[in-house]
């Protein structure tokens, strides 16, 4: 009866999101990085995450991503994704989240973060909807209200999406445009 209540409760914390914030290394991706032998960076994103961001954004809700990190291949893959939002190099990312409070218009209980480890603590203790990957760090999952089933980098971002469009009442919708 608990895990149900609980359950009940991160549900009516999803229908009044607005604002997704994500972080990248750990979340967006498995939290690898390469380096091939004259320093250039390679990251790898999983294509589930993006169509799943895709869709959450043609419901309305907004996404943004804030990086500790900071890469040029971030930039090239959410710019292919659409999102506008992105703050990279912070970090401590408490400016970046209160800049984007400001900017999208939204109070904090209308936004959830999906974080791996420490650096993403501060927006989490703050948003209406912490979430953690299935793989984050102990301390991160001891203070989010839910954990995907997914690893980071692994689709637990389209987790996320899915659960908020689910959440919102529309899923069936999305899920219907592929069935006509």
């Amino acid at each position: 009866m608990q895990a149900n209540q609980n359950m009940q409760l991160i549900v009516e914390k999803a229908k009044k999101l607005k604002l997704l914030i994500l972080d990248v290394d750990g979340v967006l991706t498995d939290g690898k990085l390469f380096f091939d032998n004259e320093g250039n960076e390679y990251k790898s994103f999983h294509a589930r995450d993006g169509h799943g961001i895709k869709l959450l954004r043609q419901t309305g809700v907004e996404v943004a991503v804030i990086s500790g990190r900071k890469s040029n291949s971030v930039a090239l893959r959410m710019k292919s994704l659409g999102i506008d939002h992105i703050y990279q190099g912070h970090e401590d990312k408490r400016a970046a989240f209160n800049e984007l409070l400001t900017k999208v218009g939204v109070t904090s209980e209308q936004v959830a973060h999906v974080g791996d480890d420490l650096l993403d603590l501060p927006i989490m203790t703050r948003v209406g909807l912490a979430i953690a990957v299935n793989d984050a760090n102990f301390a991160v999952k001891k203070h989010a209200d839910w954990c995907t089933t997914t690893p980071g980098g692994q689709g637990a971002v389209r987790e996320v999406c899915d659960f908020i469009m689910q959440a919102q009442g529309h899923f069936d919708d999305v899920l219907n445009t592929f069935l006509k």
